[in-house]
């Protein structure tokens, strides 16, 4: 085998590749008092990234003294990258000095990080800062996520000469092997828009968000789990989170310091084993998981109540509800201790798996009320700790009102769990469809139903009289415009549609059950990555109204 230049020098290739787009459109631009910009639709052509002697046709921008030549570019859809700007011939050779901000709303786009009372920030990746374009020469810069693109030309002695610019999207190229397809062209574009959120974070290791949070939370990965496991199958990059939250954490801290996470943590490998089967995987992981379980059993008390560490935390919308928070994580205990058992009998830890049964066992007999939290109530359905009807009643209150990003996922597996898959499909469409409406291409970080009235969409210039969604609302870490709108953990609904609409649902890497539920669809198809092969199924409502299917099966896959 010939030696290739990362071996004989010892480098770490990057699993990313790149790819370039134009612009789509000219959404603003700044002239007058003496700034003027000509020929500024050359910038949507498609180049070809280099810089050439000859004379061709140029964007050319000249600003005035307290007046800067400006303009907003829209690359269509958000992106994790940057830009390549190229420029022409010009006389003096000196580099032209520009300011770039780059923003995933067009609000954000135009906003100023620098300002003592602003919401945009720089936080985790640069999108507002000064930068120099070389004379004859490409610029490549940003490092960010976004969809639109402010440039001000900052020079006043001489104009600017621009031959083209394009997004530089950077990405991990891998198959889109799952699929839905249905009767509602809403609930497939949702679907898309899903995987499509998910895979922009798959980035050097799972992101939470490319603009915000860039960090791996051992939390957040479990419903990017989900989405990523019907959507693309095995990627390196969650066994490297995983590994990466593990070796972050030494005994007896909590992952991200929050309690919770240790406990998404072992749920995580639980679902990842039962996706993939890695037993040698698994059995990896064996000193810490029993590290680990053995900590938390320690903080179960007599009387079979939790006393985690870290922050008490389930998510942000619920972060006040004290009660509800004491409600959902001791659900949450119990499924992350049954599941530790069922993963330490795996590769025979039998004691482990004998002390987290017992304790799971004494957490059961203790019923503690989630009252109105809709998270605390999804969780204590989904361990078995709250009648389905109950809980689905708590979480419909007010229909998708009070849903989160985050745990909507299992709002939803909470009415899967009542048979309400006719009222989850309607909350799937109007919370994560009315993103949609309000022009996202990725799903957000937060987001309420309330933010919808009189608000203006995210690739417009607020019209007056509107709301600027991205401005105005937010708490906690993600106020006004620090808020992600590129958000992994909001993926929920693919992987929501793909284990009930379709129905299939994984019991082991090679058993899966099919059960479709099609609710008011008249048809859905699509395709499952599993360790086996990809699996494939048709559904059509019949005349009775019974799902009439079709499945293909890779060999070696077994279907009950």
């Amino acid at each position: 085998m010939s030696d290739t230049l990362s071996r004989k020098a010892g480098l770490v290739c990057d699993p990313r590749v790149r790819a370039e787009l134009s612009p789509v459109r000219i959404l603003w631009k700044q002239e007058g008092g003496g700034a003027r910009i000509a020929d500024a639709d050359i910038l949507l052509k498609a180049g070809n990234g280099q810089a050439v002697l000859a004379e061709l046709p140029v964007c050319e921008l000249r600003s005035a003294p307290g007046r800067t030549a400006a303009l907003l570019l829209d690359f269509g859809r958000e992106i994790h990258g940057g830009v390549r700007i190229v420029s022409a011939v010009a006389e003096g050779k000196i580099p032209w000095r520009v300011r770039l901000r780059f923003g995933e709303s067009v609000s954000e786009a135009m906003s100023d990080a620098w300002a003592a009372e602003a919401t945009a920030t720089n936080d985790h990746a640069l999108r507002d800062y000064e930068t120099h374009i070389p004379w004859l020469g490409a610029l490549e810069t940003g490092n960010t996520g976004f969809r639109f693109l402010r440039i001000d030309y900052l020079d006043t002695d001489r104009p600017l000469r621009l031959k083209e610019i394009s997004g530089v999207l950077v990405f991990r190229d891998v198959p889109y092997i799952g699929s839905f397809h249905s009767s509602d062209d809403r609930l497939n574009r949702i679907w898309d828009t899903g995987a499509y959120t998910l895979h922009l974070n798959m980035q050097t290791y799972l992101w939470d968000g490319i603009k915000r949070d860039r960090l791996v939370w051992a939390g957040d990965m479990h419903p990017e789990l989900m989405t990523l496991s019907s959507v693309f199958g095995y990627n390196e990059v969650v066994p490297q989170s995983l590994d990466l939250s593990r070796d972050t954490t030494p005994l007896p801290g909590w992952m991200n310091g929050i309690g919770a996470y240790s406990l998404w943590w072992i749920l995580i490998h639980r679902d990842y084993f039962r996706f993939r089967g890695d037993l040698a995987y698994l059995r990896a992981q064996s000193a810490y998981l029993r590290g680990l379980l053995s900590q938390i059993c320690a903080h179960i008390d007599d009387t079979g109540h939790e006393h985690l560490g870290g922050m008490r935390f389930l998510d942000w919308p619920s972060k006040e509800d004290t009660a509800g928070v004491d409600a959902g994580l001791h659900a949450l205990s119990v499924m992350a201790l049954e599941a530790g058992a069922h993963l330490c009998e795996a590769i025979a830890e039998t004691a482990t798996a004998s002390l987290c049964r017992e304790k799971a066992a004494r957490m059961r007999r203790v019923r503690l009320d989630p009252g109105a939290c809709k998270q605390a109530a999804a969780l204590m359905a989904i361990a078995g700790l709250l009648n389905p009807d109950e809980a689905n009643r708590i979480v419909t209150q007010g229909g998708a009102r009070g849903f989160s990003t985050f745990y909507g996922y299992y709002m939803l597996q909470a009415q899967a769990l009542s048979g309400d898959y006719l009222g989850a499909l309607g909350n799937i469409r109007r919370f994560w469809g009315g993103m949609l409406d309000l022009g996202a291409t990725t799903f957000w970080e937060d987001f309420d139903l309330a933010w919808l009235e009189n608000a203006g969409r995210i690739d417009e210039l607020t019209p007056e009289g509107k709301v600027d969604i991205h401005a105005a609302y937010g708490g906690y870490c993600y106020k006004g415009l620090r808020h992600s709108l590129c958000h992994g953990w909001a993926s929920g609904p693919t992987a929501w549609l793909s284990e009930h609409v379709l129905g299939i649902r994984p019991l082991s890497h090679d058993t899966f059950k099919i059960e479709p539920h099609l609710g008011d669809l008249d048809w859905a198809e699509g395709t499952f990555p599993t360790a086996k092969g990809v699996l494939r199924v048709s559904h059509r409502k019949g005349p009775d109204g019974k799902p009439v299917s079709d499945i293909s099966a890779p060999e070696g896959l077994r279907i009950v």
